[in-house]
């Protein structure tokens, strides 16, 4: 039985050669789309699956509120870990990491520059699971300059040559013994490390400060313990540790200072969880947002639903080519259940067709697909026993879904009026092929209008005032290597050919640096927060932000290097005034040593993305001795093209032959919304596709009119309707469709548009323009579908037409 079902199916592909190529395109295209975005959802949900005691491990998340400033980030204080292992019978260990940014190695006379460079407590193998290949796991970080090297680290650096035992430059003058290799990281751990130090290396790794947060602190509990029972203790703890320092600093005992509107608060969150937990700031890999997944998840399904309505669609457009095979068979004895698996076995080897054309167009999109994202998804087809039977369930699945509609609509003809040439009476009723349209324009108009708003907030983030010019500028990375040189480094750099400015600083708009508590003289016990950096003379004009009010660090006036400059929203928020506002300096003990006073107002810039909205901001300035964070030079706009390799060549000098590490401020804005950007890339590719589908269901669906309608259409032409007349009667009903599937898509896609732009604070608002161009483009897109169609059968001679059937 099962040899006669595929010999029919084979005879039926030769003869409806047509049909069966578009319904595998269509099929194979949504086959492909959904395996790749179900690749990506599960990769993404698969984040730190890998670590056996992956349930008890938590990180330690910090939630704090100061002067009306709110911030929600997993940084953390130094005492933090010890002091849960010490007070709570939860917690059975803790683990700190301090993660570095890029960082110069020196081996012998080699250098290399590495970005995955962690300090960690010597619990860290222990409580994570990243094989240790050689070393022991409980010593290799137990004291103070210890590393261990990844595999392929260790290989870039030591080649064939024994690593274990050998020392390495790390940074400017840390010699670090190599105590161990471990295994590269996986893709899907929520944080990337090459090298990993021991953290008490760090200076700060036994200080007893609560008010400073720094670090990741991760905390494995004791099997059964509860997480809630372990967040309960956190208030009491604080009120013991960080209130005296609230006393010293602020000169309020911790509960007053939570009474007074202020927060600071702590919690454990699953190790599982953060990947998938947007909106806490920390200094891994980004968190993605699971709305995407969702989203994505669900265009999937629905690319699917849209190829097996396309091949719904086609199927019934050809049932009058098939109704005399079914009626004939009926007369031989064939029973509709028979017809009915025929028809589905049909559907189904068209379906398995498809699975082997959708893993060639899967296979060769992945690499494009891994490029975009920055991942390495692949498909294991022998790495899970259940991978080839689940693509065969799939694929069979999508197949009966698809022939059903078709297969139970074909096998219901009656003999006598198929064979009496009655068939089209049984298949008058056109409405549900019509819905199907409908559905599928709907989806397609949604995918289009949420595309175009994803690119016009692209568009505003990327080209909107930042409150600084960041055209031309170049920024040089690790100044800290310069030490006391760094004045004399800026007035070589000055000297060459295209550089207008040079500027010193520890921070720069989107890049960030201290986020500080202070208090205000005269202000009682009111606390404030402030974004803090440090900058030379030179940063305003620079970086092109202007000064609304007083004046910035001037050469020529040694106080005004006490002082501070405030941004807008600073002033306007706390209330503060020119020479007259006064700001507490505490020292690492809590006390207070000195006040800094307001000597100038900025305009208000953008040192953040604009997700997040203008903050209170503090530039303080910076002297020669702070010889860490950024040199940014102002080049003029017809600077020569070779003046990064006289950059280069200065630093070189300067830095002891280090490479020199740079960007430009307008890419590395670009960057801060790749993840927009990846989306967006995303949603063409789904769009595109999702249009081609469903423009293959509505030929089908043209056609299958056009059948219906053949003989009318020859009336008409013989009454002396024109061309032009029988298109727009074929199109209006198209119009009536699109147009309904419009009604249907715009408010889906303004709620959906609505919550997603809630993740920007500075964001667009889509107009009526929107949404009517979304509805033109699908209009225009499923008119020029059946355009060819439906004005060949207008061209018919009327006595073709009339003999038809």
């Amino acid at each position: 039985m099962f040899k006669n079902l595929i010999h029919h199916s084979l005879r039926m592909f030769r003869r409806q050669k047509g049909y069966v190529f578009i319904n595998i395109v269509g099929l194979s295209f949504g086959i492909a789309c959904s395996l790749l975005i179900a690749l990506y959802v599960i990769h993404e949900a698969s984040f730190d699956q890998f670590h056996e005691k992956k349930d008890l491990i938590h990180r330690v998340n910090l939630h704090g509120r100061l002067g009306g400033q709110e911030a929600h980030v997993a940084y953390t204080a130094t005492p933090i870990g010890p002091a849960m292992r010490e007070e709570f019978p939860e917690v059975e260990d803790f683990c700190r990491i301090d993660k570095w940014g890029e960082t110069v190695v020196r081996h012998e006379d080699n250098t290399f520059t590495e970005d995955a460079f962690i300090l960690a407590d010597s619990s860290f193998f222990n409580m994570f699971s990243f094989p240790l290949l050689r070393g022991d796991r409980e010593r290799v970080l137990n004291a103070r300059y210890k590393v261990v090297l990844s595999e392929s680290t260790a290989k870039k650096i030591f080649g064939e040559e024994d690593p274990i035992g050998k020392m390495i430059k790390v940074g400017t003058d840390s010699l670090y013994v190599v105590t161990g290799i471990m295994a590269d990281f996986p893709n899907n751990s929520h944080f990337h490390a090459n090298m990993v130090g021991s953290f008490v290396t760090n200076p700060r790794a036994n200080d007893g400060f609560w008010l400073s947060n720094s670090f990741g602190t991760y905390v494995l509990l004791r099997e059964g313990a509860s997480p809630s029972e372990v967040n309960s203790k956190f208030h009491d703890l604080l009120v013991r540790n960080v209130g005296p320092q609230l006393e010293v600093a602020f000169g309020v005992s911790f509960d007053d200072f939570i009474a007074a509107g202020n927060q600071y608060s702590l919690e454990i969150q699953p190790l599982l969880n953060i990947h998938l937990t947007p909106g806490i700031d920390h200094p891994m890999k980004p968190s993605t947002d699971p709305r995407y997944l969702y989203i994505f998840g669900v265009i999937a399904i629905l690319i699917v639903v849209i190829a097996s309505i396309n091949f719904m669609n086609l199927s019934t457009a050809q049932a009058t080519k098939r109704a005399r095979e079914v009626g004939i068979k009926k007369v031989s004895g064939s029973s509709r259940g028979m017809l009915v698996r025929q028809f589905l076995a049909e559907s189904v080897f068209l379906s398995l067709l498809s699975l082997m054309f959708s893993l060639v167009i899967l296979e060769l999109t992945l690499p494009w697909f891994n490029n975009l994202l920055q991942t390495k998804l692949h498909l294991d087809y022998f790495g899970n026993w259940y991978t080839v039977p689940g693509l065969l369930v799939f694929s069979i699945l999508v197949g009966l879904l698809s022939g059903s509609y078709p297969s139970f609509v074909l096998s219901s003809f009656k003999p006598v009026a198929v064979l009496k040439g009655r068939v089209k009476d049984t298949l008058k009723n056109g409405s549900l092929r019509s819905i199907l349209v409908v559905l599928q324009f709907a989806i397609s108009i949604t995918l289009i209008i949420g595309t175009m708003i994803i690119f016009k907030q692209i568009n505003y983030m990327l080209n909107k005032d930042l409150g600084f010019n960041k055209e031309h500028l170049m920024v040089v990375r690790r100044a800290s290597v310069l030490e006391q040189q760094a004045g004399a480094f800026k007035e070589e750099l000055l000297k060459i050919p295209g550089v207008m400015y040079v500027s010193a600083s520890t921070a720069l708009p989107t890049v960030s640096n201290n986020n500080n508590g202070y208090a205000l003289e005269g202000r009682g016990q009111e606390s404030f927060l402030l974004e803090t950096s440090w900058a030379d003379h030179d940063f305003l004009k620079t970086f092109g932000i202007s000064l609304s009010e007083g004046r910035y660090f001037d050469p020529e006036r040694k106080q005004d290097e006490e002082g501070c400059i405030i941004n807008h929203t600073a002033a306007t928020k706390y209330d503060l005034k020119i020479d007259e506002s006064r700001f507490a300096n505490f020292n690492n003990e809590g006390q207070i040593e000195s006040y800094m006073t307001v000597i100038g107002i900025t305009g208000d810039f953008h040192f953040r993305s604009l997700r997040e909205e203008i903050s209170p901001y503090m530039i303080r300035f910076k002297n020669e001795n702070m010889n860490w964070g950024y040199v940014t030079l102002r080049l003029s706009a017809d600077a020569p093209s070779d003046i990064v390799k006289r950059v280069e060549t200065l630093w070189k000098e300067f830095a002891n032959n280090d490479p020199l590490q740079y960007f430009f401020m307008d890419e590395s804005l670009k960057r801060m919304y790749n993840q927009e950007q990846q989306n967006a890339s995303l949603a063409i590719l789904f769009t595109v596709l999702a249009i081609v589908i469903a423009s293959l269901g509505l030929l089908g669906l043209t056609s299958f009119l056009l059948e219906q309608r053949t003989k009318e259409i020859g009336i008409r032409k013989a009454m002396g309707a024109s061309m032009s007349s029988i298109f727009l009667m074929i199109t209006k009903e198209l119009v009536l469709l699109v147009s309904i599937s419009a009604l249907i898509a715009i408010p889906v896609v303004y709620f959906v548009a609505k919550d997603w732009l809630q993740n920007f604070y500075y964001r667009i608002t889509p107009g009526a323009a929107d949404f009517l161009l979304g509805f033109l483009i699908a209009l225009v897109i499923a008119i020029l579908t059946i355009s060819f169609r439906t004005l060949r059968a207008a061209r018919l001679n009327p006595a073709d037409s009339l003999r038809y059937e």
